[in-house]
């Protein structure tokens, strides 16, 4: 008996979900990058880079919104819409570097990764479904 059914005799754990490769690899990305830019967030309120007419400390909400946000969307990447909101997420991140151009550092590499664990996680998945059909036919025929 596991430590799981330990208490709930005769009830079996419900099995996991499966999840794809871009989903994975996304959230990964995702993750990391709500870190960066939450301290990119504070880059902003630090150096004061926000018009004079935005007071500095919106620099901290932007940061931690956008990194509860990343986080977020990390949980909704099985959904294509959640790829879509990846997207638009790594397009604000690129756009902050007119506040801080240092930013645009941050949104070439997560960009890129979130690109090639889109683009590749998506390519990795069509693959595994196709080769999942053909195991039900004899000798791999």
């Amino acid at each position: 008996m596991t430590a799981d059914t330990a208490g709930r005799p005769g009830r079996t754990p419900r099995p996991r979900r499966a999840r794809g490769a871009a989903e994975s690899l996304g959230s990964i990305v995702l993750a990391f990058e709500s870190v960066v830019v939450f301290l990119a967030g504070l880059v902003v309120f630090g150096l004061k880079a926000l018009p004079e007419s935005i007071p500095a400390w919106w620099g901290i909400v932007g940061g931690a919104v956008m990194a509860i946000l990343m986080i977020a969307v990390s949980g909704v990447l099985r959904h294509r819409w959640g790829i879509i909101l990846g997207w638009v997420l790594q397009i604000i991140v690129a756009l902050a570097s007119f506040l801080v151009p240092a930013i645009a550092f941050v949104a070439i590499i997560f960009g890129g990764m979130w690109a090639y664990a889109t683009i590749k996680g998506a390519s990795l998945d069509r693959r595994n479904a196709r080769l999942s059909q053909g195991r039900d036919t004899p000798n791999g025929e």
